[in-house]
């Protein structure tokens, strides 16, 4: 669907060009919900502008659909645009124009007929949830409404690839979620494939199926949304993945718990059909040794529920390699982050 063959983009900045996009490869398949996450000036927004045309490859190309969109110039790029919409994190409403006129207003530009314009206008109210609102002005909105008109505007022309540039960002938590259940389910109806770039990791554990992770214009770490979540392989992914217990005000595990206690501290990491084993009971069934649970946490992805828990056992170095053994065995990921 998207193929970005060893993109790079090179800007021009006195006698020290700036290298934003670094030889990016990446796949993206029809219908997937993507994520491309990294910090302020890691090269994301360069990126999805690539993407839609708006800026041209130093070398490499963007194909979508089988269209070498990095090459396409005139009419072939301006029709190749009309199947790629973005939706804009400040919303880049027209003010003088109502809900339905802003939502109209690119299918005007692409000669749609009147009456399929109106038609198509008010399916669009009704999917994005503006009912009632219609003739409203943006500036009777709220920043969701605006947000869901941005969304129906950029759905009018029936784009294949929907770009969400830092889409939720000006939004509370609330709203972000709303949001984002709006884009998932527009995914689901009509398997629109959607590029979100983002620097929230929330906004990635909730919808996306995979995503790439950006730092100084290179992708660093790339894969399923739950892999990537508990096997981090990057510092820059780790600090993502621990903004999820900050967004979701769960309190991260305090090694102070531990600082006085003998033996050892295990963290489990469960996945799929292991976060409903009884672990705890059964290793203590099994070794008569008393278990002590430190912290634990659940985390919902798209694709799935992870668990981490955090353990103390007073064992001795034999019975310690077994525990780790079993339970690696029953596909628990496992890591002894303190030993005494």
């Amino acid at each position: 669907m998207i193929v970005l063959s060893n993109i790079s983009k090179i800007f021009a900045h006195g006698k020290a060009p700036v290298t934003a996009v670094d030889k990016v490869n990446l796949t993206i398949e029809q219908g997937q919900i993507y994520g491309i996450i990294g910090y302020s000036g890691a090269g994301k927004s360069t990126l999805i502008r690539l993407l839609n045309g708006l800026e041209k490859p130093t070398s490499g190309s963007v194909t979508i659909n089988g269209q070498d969109i990095s090459a396409a110039k005139g009419e072939a790029l301006r029709q190749a645009r009309l199947k790629i919409s973005m939706v804009f994190q400040h919303f880049n409403l027209l003010w003088s124009r109502t809900v339905s006129e802003n939502i109209a207003f690119s299918m005007q530009i692409a000669g749609t007929p009147k009456a399929q314009i109106r038609e198509r206008v008010a399916e669009l109210i009704a999917l994005v949830g503006l009912t009632g609102r219609e003739n409203a002005y943006p500036s009777q909105l709220s920043g969701g409404q605006k947000q869901r008109v941005g969304i129906a505007r950029a759905l009018a022309n029936n784009p294949d690839v929907l770009l969400c540039d830092e889409a939720t960002s000006a939004l509370d938590p609330q709203t972000t979620d709303q949001i984002l259940d709006l884009l998932l389910d527009i995914n689901r109806r009509f398997k629109l494939t959607i590029v979100l770039i983002t620097h929230e990791m929330h906004v990635v554990r909730k919808i996306c199926d995979r995503v790439a992770v950006m730092e100084d214009g290179k992708v660093v770490e790339e894969g399923e949304v739950l892999q990537v979540f508990t096997h981090p392989q990057q510092p820059i992914t780790r600090q993502f993945v621990r903004q999820v217990s900050q967004y979701a005000e769960e309190e991260a595990f305090n090694p102070q718990l531990s600082s006085d206690l003998d033996g050892a501290v295990i963290k489990l990491t469960f996945t799929g059909s292991s976060t409903h084993q009884p672990v705890v009971g059964e290793l203590t069934l099994r070794y008569g040794l008393p278990f002590n649970i430190l912290h634990g946490k659940m985390t919902q992805t798209a694709h799935g529920v992870f668990g981490q828990l955090w353990v103390h056992v007073n064992a001795s170095e034999e019975q310690l390699a077994k525990i780790l053994a079993d339970l690696r065995n029953s596909e628990i990921n496992c890591e002894v982050i303190k030993h005494d």
